[in-house]
């Protein structure tokens, strides 16, 4: 028996395929985790709404704000959780709100594709986060942190639950060509293992780097062996041999995807009603780059990845896609435009599958906007808001056309069972058999989690 890892990596001196290697992974602790309850999902889909869509135009219904349009908000409604003083003004919705399938739920006409599927969506109305910052409350929304180094949510699904299929990662990237504030410490593993980081697929251009090879299999095979050979015999010479192992993982699934990718990226294959359906007909480059994504998330739960996020695009010269202090409605219009035929798509696409059940579709930004505007005209924005704001989840055993938690009558604060990220985060990891308590990894002399010591269960968002 072997006494180490270290041994082992030194004594292993042959190359070779990934059912040995699958073997010594299992021994190395880079295996994927047995989940701790029956699980509920497989897959998580996370819809990033980079900059803050408006939860008082979307979600969150509130009257009051037109009745009282144009009225000072007065010191009893400014907040270090939202840009504000006394002396800004209510704003009305520009959009009207309508209540929506059987369940009635609420929600506006900037949205008329989610809107007609209000009978899956399990709404959270008070969410509160930290800072009304957008790199902080992304990494906050990513990582549980709103400062410092720490793995993606979807490095720690990935981790816990590693890929169904041994060809692809546990966790992949849909960007549209913009990275989010925060930058890709949004996406990475930080000291969990490297192979657990997202892997990035564009939609414009080559969707993976060095995908398509330059060598034929075998001599690749040989080059991957000999190179596997040096990084075991370095991995006997230094002390974090856990890096080199994933190095050599990571060269491994490479070398797998490049059989995979191209089938994942290329959607000729699908019929010309599923090509409409997501609005890859559309005249609009971004739309049909967003659509096209969206597309391809299913095509990776179906083939057993764990976690995609799909990113937004940027259209603008602004610091976000829905980041809009000024100009709320062309650029909000222009983002809904963009990107709620995809998700609409995506989700009742899922559910014709028999896939939602066990697919979580979770749909949010990084803050709220201000229900309040320094002066309302034409062309006025709202600010960044986290005192109160609002995300959707479909699917994999959320309450569908339920409504939890409250703000305000003014959508200005939450008053009614309060959430925070890591309250969303340990419902996610509960529905995917993991217990946010027990998925730990040993990091600077402790147990460090994704929730840290925050989070629990909320039960009232579950099916029974």
């Amino acid at each position: 028996m072997l006494n180490s890892r270290r041994e082992f990596l030194r004594q292993t001196s042959q190359g070779f395929g990934m059912l040995a290697f699958s073997s010594m992974l299992a021994r190395s602790g880079h295996a994927a985790q047995q989940p701790h309850h029956a699980p509920r999902a497989k897959h998580v889909i996370f819809c990033f709404m980079d900059g803050g869509p408006s939860h008082v135009d979307t979600f969150d219904y509130k009257p009051q704000l037109k009745k009282q349009e144009g009225k000072a908000i007065g010191q009893e409604n400014v907040s270090i959780l939202s840009q504000s003083s006394a002396a800004r003004v209510w704003f009305g919705s520009p959009w009207n709100f309508s209540r929506r399938g059987e369940s009635g739920l609420w929600v506006s006409d900037l949205l008329p594709g989610i809107a007609s599927i209000a009978d899956e969506l399990c709404v959270v109305r008070s969410l509160v986060g930290k800072q009304p910052l957008h790199g902080q409350q992304a990494l906050l929304m990513h990582t549980g942190r709103e400062t410092g180094r720490a793995p993606s949510f979807g490095s720690w699904v990935s981790y816990g639950l590693g890929s169904e299929n041994e060809n692809l990662p546990g966790y992949v990237l849909l960007n549209n060509d913009w990275i989010p504030n925060g930058g890709f410490e949004n996406f990475a593993s930080a000291y969990l293992p490297a192979n657990h980081g997202a892997m990035m697929v564009r939609a414009k251009g080559t969707p993976v780097d060095n995908i398509v090879p330059q060598d034929k299999l075998a001599i690749q095979r040989r080059k991957l062996d000999l190179l596997q050979l040096q990084d075991r015999s370095f991995a006997g010479q230094v002390a974090n041999e856990a890096a080199i192992e994933s190095a050599i993982v990571n060269h491994e699934k490479a070398f797998l995807m490049q059989s995979s990718i191209p089938g994942i990226a290329d959607v000729s294959g699908e019929t010309e009603q599923t090509r409409r359906l997501y609005g890859l007909d559309s005249k609009d480059e971004y739309k049909r780059h967003y659509s096209l994504q969206c597309l391809r998330a299913r095509r990776l739960v179906e083939r057993g990845v764990r976690f995609i996020e799909i990113t937004c695009p940027l259209t603008h010269s602004n610091n976000s896609p829905w980041d809009q202090h000024g100009n709320l409605v062309k650029y909000h219009n222009q983002n809904a435009m963009i990107t709620d035929q995809g998700v609409t798509a995506l989700i009742l696409d899922l559910k014709q599958r028999g896939l939602l059940d066990e697919t979580i579709v979770v749909w949010a930004g990084e803050m709220g906007r201000t229900p309040h505007t320094p002066r309302v005209s034409a062309t006025a924005g709202r600010d960044h808001h986290v005192n109160g704001y609002s995300l959707f989840i479909a699917g994999g055993g959320f309450q569908g056309g339920t409504v939890y938690g409250q703000t305000d009558e003014f959508g200005n604060a939450a008053v009614e069972n309060k959430l925070m990220i890591q309250d969303v985060h340990a419902t996610i990891l509960h529905q995917l058999g993991l217990d946010h308590e027990q998925l730990t990894f040993r990091f600077g002399g402790r147990d460090v989690s994704l929730t840290d010591v925050h989070g629990h269960v909320v039960k009232p968002l579950l099916s029974s």
